[in-house]
């Protein structure tokens, strides 16, 4: 007897003499969206831009406007300012709706826009981290007009898991900033 629980055991440590069992990471889930298809949005407002055709856009009063994503759970808001002698203080409320966001942000880019050709001045900032949002942007001709956008998720911030959606929006949002025209 004593012979057979050697041998089992010389048997059991050379076959569990393996690598260490190790879980398994849990899956991620893999967000891939179709590339972006332009359209300009025309409308009343005395600004035009070219809208990504995925969006559903509602209007408001003043010409404030929200891109709806819905696949993504997702939307832009612009909001329309009329500049009546009061630039100053539109930049200072723009850039401190993005600077609030610093308490959870990891970093905040400023990417600065300029296009002389349709007069639109602007700064695009990505913010990083676990912020309500993940990027915003001011445009403006200096004189007549300013429009801010800011993206927000319907869910809790979590960077790693809207890190796909985020990047296809922000540069759905460059691509508003770029092709922004003044009536």
């Amino acid at each position: 007897m004593k012979k057979y629980c050697a041998l089992f055991f010389a048997i059991w440590v050379l076959v569990s003499c393996g690598e260490d069992v190790k879980p398994k990471p849990k899956g991620q889930l893999r967000l891939e969206y179709n590339s972006a298809k332009y359209e300009m949005f025309v409308s009343d407002c005395p600004f035009t831009f070219d809208k990504n055709t995925v969006v559903r856009i509602k209007q408001n009063a003043d010409c404030g406007l929200e891109l709806h994503y819905p696949k993504m759970k997702a939307t832009v808001y612009l909001t329309y300012k009329k500049v009546n002698g009061d630039l100053e203080k539109l930049l200072i409320d723009a850039q401190k709706l993005t600077y609030e966001h610093v308490i959870k942000a990891n970093d905040i880019a400023e990417q600065p826009y300029v296009n002389l050709r349709h007069k639109v001045f602007g700064m695009f900032y990505q913010v990083g981290g676990n912020a309500a949002t993940n990027a915003q942007f001011y445009a403006t001709d200096s004189t007549r007009n300013f429009l801010v956008g800011s993206m927000y998720f319907y869910a809790k911030p979590n960077f790693d898991s809207i890190l796909p959606a985020a990047d296809y929006i922000k540069n759905d949002m460059k691509h508003i900033i770029e092709s922004l025209k003044w009536k």
